[in-house]
């Protein structure tokens, strides 16, 4: 019996060939061409069986702490490059049933690929911890930056809105709610541009989140009678005394969450808009508009938000101003942003906003940067034993939850490849 071999498969229409297939006419420039194609290869081949671990980051400096580990400045040993490294103890995630938080922030980030989102490059873990390997963002977060300003102009103000309001458009356009939208998650990068971070909400929400952890109120009155009485001025100086405290709590502070997420009986994206209301009125007034002294109180405050959200008469701001911060801060079915981002978008208070540009121009607010690992912008903090070698004497055995861990390891090739360079969004910030 005859075989007939069946025909070559017809060579691609030349309108689809890649660009470097046209150019590389000559023996020399396909030779070349092939061999760059090589060298790509070799690379990504040996990235995917390196076994990324501790021992391949030095690191520098503590740049932040939470409830449940903390964040480090890092350099990797092979390329100098530097990152954030977000380290997280197993342990605790078990113990507050943070696990299906911290995966939802890995694969988001590794989803959500854009300019508006915090990068991430790698994940890994050990017997300890989980390791989150990110972009550093030399200007640090929009917390620190408002502890330092009493209060933001009109114009500083607009910038930050109109960039959040693209950040958070973008991940709601990957089907993405983050649910805890406040100015520790507004970090800023080496130009003083905005970008989201810290996604451990997307799904579900953390204890502290829900509605009993606040609901206590029963027995204990209102307790901020004092707080109550005091000007604008003592109000923004009390609240930036407890609100570093506030912000490495494992209760937080429910000052920007909607209050259709403390009911429980369904919410959507338009409770993203809500947090962002609530950080204008901060940058303008100083402090948050539903802020007390406990956060069972601010959580009255929020339930109550059609009586308690008020504008002192001695901080004057524009009418559409207060109107874009009402129409952010209200129902949700009557919220700015339920048809489209463009009904935002649209508003008097961003009259003068280009849209399609605004992260090109100068921000509002520079950043001085003096290197590549420039912390001036982050607090100082003590060193601690996160890092410490495990000794099977000191350390419980999680052996046997480890399975809720699998497949937590990333790898992101593109950015890789090229050793020692300066990242790119850092050499903007030299420009």
């Amino acid at each position: 019996m005859l075989l007939i071999p069946p025909p070559p498969p017809p060579r691609p229409p030349p309108g689809s060939w890649p660009p470097d297939a046209i150019l590389a006419t000559s023996p020399s420039q396909k030779i070349m061409r092939r061999s760059q194609h090589a060298r790509k290869e070799t690379e990504f081949l040996r990235l995917k069986r390196t076994r990324l671990g501790l021992d391949d980051f030095e690191s520098l400096k503590v740049i932040g702490r939470g409830a449940f580990g903390e964040v480090r400045l890092v350099q990797k040993k092979d390329t100098g490059h530097i990152y954030a490294m977000k380290i997280l103890r197993k342990a605790d995630m078990l113990e507050k049933e943070q696990v299906a938080h911290i995966r939802a922030e890995r694969d988001i980030l590794v989803e959500a690929d854009g300019a508006w989102v915090v990068k991430m490059f790698y994940s890994f873990q050990d017997k300890r911890n989980l390791y989150l390997i990110m972009e550093f963002l030399p200007g640090g977060d929009m917390m620190t930056l408002l502890m330092k300003k009493d209060t933001l102009s009109e114009e500083a103000t607009q910038f930050y809105i109109a960039e959040t309001v693209l950040a958070i458009d973008s991940i709601h356009q990957l089907g993405f709610i983050h649910r805890d939208i406040k100015p520790d998650n507004l970090l800023l990068d080496s130009r003083g541009h905005v970008k989201l971070s810290d996604f451990g909400l997307c799904t579900g929400l953390k204890k502290a989140h829900r509605t009993e952890f606040y609901r206590n109120l029963t027995h204990n009155p209102p307790s901020d009678f004092s707080f109550q009485n005091m000007n604008s001025k003592r109000k923004a100086e009390t609240w930036k005394k407890n609100r570093r405290q506030l912000a490495y709590s494992t209760v937080g502070t429910p000052d920007y969450i909607a209050p259709e997420v403390f009911m429980q009986t369904g919410y959507n994206k338009l409770c993203d808009w809500w947090s962002l209301g609530v950080i204008m009125y901060e940058m303008l007034i100083g402090y948050p508009p539903f802020c007390s002294e406990t956060p069972q109180e601010t959580y009255r405050k929020v339930m109550n938000w059609k009586e308690t959200l008020v504008f002192p008469p001695e901080v004057p701001i524009s009418e559409k101003a207060k109107d874009l911060i009402l129409r952010y801060c209200t129902d949700s079915e009557n919220r700015i942003g339920a048809g489209s981002v463009e009904e935002i978008k649209n508003h008097p208070f961003f009259e003068s906003v280009d849209w399609e540009h605004i992260r090109e121009r100068p921000a509002a607010i520079s950043i001085e940067i003096k290197s590549i690992d420039d912390t001036s912008n982050f607090d100082d903090f003590p060193e601690s034993d996160i890092l410490q070698p495990v000794t099977n004497a000191t350390e419980p055995d999680y052996k046997s939850k480890d399975w809720v861990f699998l497949n937590y390891t990333y790898k992101r090739f593109e950015g890789l490849t090229q050793r020692g360079t300066i990242p790119s969004y850092m050499k903007a910030g030299k420009a």
